[in-house]
């Protein structure tokens, strides 16, 4: 049988990296092994879920290209097989019924040296009823040991765990048994998923040694790997709080789906010569997950943003313009990254414009996003001016002289980057300056900034008429 595996996220808030980083190691699994990739979304707890998160994923997953073969179920879908489940344990014995209350919990373990529930009704027999829980009745004695192929044998005893509530009095059935029940019927062969459910795992397998105790046909406990935790700069667990988690909100920057699979590939696995980037045939061929490590991977958003720009620059000048066309052109774009618009109307954008000017930007970013940046000065009418830097130009006399000479000079020059150049540069040295303080007031004029695209060659593209414009604009301005 070939093997199946799922990822099974909660609809309850933006699509986590690590959510994403364990959807990779699924797909690059499956894709492996010549296995099955299943999409199933945990949406039992309807107070938390919603439909814009569910379709989050979808999406998230899609732009990701982790397609998958079944699928998307929906948990909610198998509540029945859920509910059959607990009653075929209920009536072996495995699971009992409890009326205990928290505060009546607590109330008697309060002495005890070991908080948790304390078995009161385990031997009350009592019948199930709408103010009744459902316990699970676990061993006194013995440990579960789950067998991971990432860690190796976990043992855990069964002293540390207490009779947990597998059904609730309202009558929903909680995530341990849920997610058993579930992975039972899709005949799943391995489990990978994050390190912080190893703690639910013996629960699972202790519920699903149970139902194969209650059914003529049982079926084999799937294989389980369970990832290493990503962690921050400081080496705590990623916050959704205080970290950068939303998959979305790299998409909306301007990362490649490529650059980002590429580095959570990395988030606790390496191929095996050692490189960095590497393709996604190349993943495929390469990924076991017995070479996956165990301790902790820290998710470095400066040396994804690195690998991102190091995608960028791989591209060619076509697809470059192509992936930029969202941010700089959204109205000619099927989709358009959240909340980003260009600061030109579309009647100001010119795309051969754009398509001359892409190459002097794409060795410059790090991300999409920042591109539009970088070129604004090229399509809107009027640029806004950093007002910290004219103050330093106007407090410059070199650099005032310098754009009252430039004025004259550029008015008559050859209109081209290397005469431009030459005639800057000229002007720089007669005044005692070097080329990179020479500039400085003309790009601040025609750009509105200090950093930017190479200057001269953009110069040739904005064109004669406007630069002049904008250093006479630029003198009006340090003259107030």
């Amino acid at each position: 049988m070939a093997p199946r595996v799922r990822f099974a996220p909660s609809p309850t808030g933006y699509f986590h990296v690590g959510s994403a980083r364990t959807s990779l190691f699924n797909w690059l699994f499956a894709r492996q092994s010549g296995g099955v990739f299943i999409l199933r979304i945990e949406d039992t707890d309807v107070e938390r879920n919603r439909d814009e998160w569910r379709e989050g994923i979808i999406t998230a997953l899609a732009w990701l290209g982790l397609d998958y073969d079944e699928g998307p179920y929906r948990q909610s879908e198998m509540i029945g097989d859920h509910r059959a489940a607990a009653d075929a344990l209920f009536r072996a014995g495995y699971l009992y019924a409890c009326d205990c209350t928290r505060e009546a919990i607590d109330e008697r373990t309060a002495t005890r040296a070991t908080p948790g529930y304390d078995g009161y009704c385990r031997d009350r027999g009592l019948a199930r009823s709408a103010t009744t829980a459902l316990r699970f009745r676990v061993p006194d004695e013995g440990v579960t040991v789950v067998h991971d192929l990432i860690r190796g044998d976990v043992t855990f005893p069964h002293e540390s765990y207490e009779d947990f509530v597998v059904v609730k009095s309202n009558g929903v059935v909680l995530y341990p048994l849920a997610n058993a029940v579930d992975d039972r019927t899709m005949a799943i062969t391995h489990v990978i998923r994050g390190e912080d459910l190893l703690p639910t795992t013996p629960k699972q397998v202790m519920l699903w040694e149970a139902l194969n105790r209650c059914t003529d046909e049982p079926v084999a406990l799937p294989l389980y790997a369970h990832l290493p935790m990503l962690v921050n700069e400081q080496r705590k667990k990623l916050s959704k709080r205080k970290d950068p988690v939303a998959v979305e909100s790299y998409r909306d920057q301007g990362y490649l789906p490529e650059a980002f699979v590429n580095y959570l590939a990395l988030l606790g696995w390496s191929p095996r010569e050692g490189e960095e980037i590497i393709s996604r045939a190349a993943m495929i061929e390469q990924f076991r997950l017995e070479d996956v490590a165990h301790s902790p991977a820290f998710f470095d958003v400066k040396k994804l943003t690195h690998m991102n720009g190091e995608y960028l620059r791989r591209l060619s000048a076509g697809e470059f313009v192509a992936r930029a066309t969202p941010w700089v052109a959204p109205w000619n774009s099927a989709w358009r990254p959240s909340d980003r618009s260009p600061l030109w109307r579309e009647d100001q954008f010119d795309a051969t414009l754009f398509a001359r000017v892409a190459p002097l930007v794409q060795e410059r970013v790090a991300t999409l996003g920042e591109v539009p940046g970088l070129v604004d000065f090229f399509f809107l009418d009027e640029v806004v001016v950093d007002e910290v830097a004219l103050a330093g130009v106007a407090g410059d006399a070199l650099a005032r002289d310098l754009l009252d000479a430039a004025r004259e000079r550029l008015a008559t020059l050859e209109w081209t980057a290397a005469a431009l150049h030459e005639a800057i540069a000229a002007l720089g040295e007669a005044r005692g300056l070097a080329l990179r303080r020479a500039q400085a007031p003309i790009r601040l004029a025609v750009t509105g900034r200090l950093i930017g695209p190479p200057l001269f060659e953009s110069l040739e593209i904005v064109g004669r008429e406007r630069v002049l414009a904008r250093l006479d604009r630029i003198q009006e301005l340090v003259a107030r």
